[in-house]
């Protein structure tokens, strides 16, 4: 090796000044000081995501049950197909219409439901 060449080092750790800051959307989540920061972060994030799927799998859960119950309704409903519109019985219509605004109801609620979930954790991090 020339004394020109400079000497390669092995990394095995990282130190304060090479830690990585994490971000979430446009805002940096650096640690705010302290040994324990990145542990409550760390718990933060982690009540976050299950707070998040708690959300999601009630939406889906209260989604496939009203779509079940309309399906149902359509099916125990047999006067339904004696109705005609426009050539077309009532029940295509119902089940061809009549699903799109309970998914954007549930798309909204949900949407709702995660921002105020975002907020609150927000809320907490910059709390501490």
């Amino acid at each position: 090796m020339s004394p020109d060449t400079p000497r390669r080092v092995r990394v095995t750790g990282s130190g304060p000044e090479t830690r990585p800051v994490v971000r979430s959307g446009s805002r940096p989540l650096a640690p705010r000081g302290g040994e324990g920061s990145d542990d409550i972060d760390a718990v933060y994030g982690r009540a976050l995501r299950r707070t998040q799927l708690r959300l999601a799998l009630g939406t889906v859960a209260g989604f496939v049950i009203v779509t079940v119950a309309l399906t149902v309704a359509l099916a125990a409903i047999p006067e339904l197909d004696h109705v005609v519109i426009l050539g077309v019985p009532l029940s295509w219509l119902v089940h061809a219409f009549a699903f799109y605004p309970v998914i954007f109801a549930f798309a909204v609620l949900y949407a709702r439901g995660a921002a105020r979930n975002e907020q609150r954790y927000r809320a907490l991090r910059d709390r501490e």
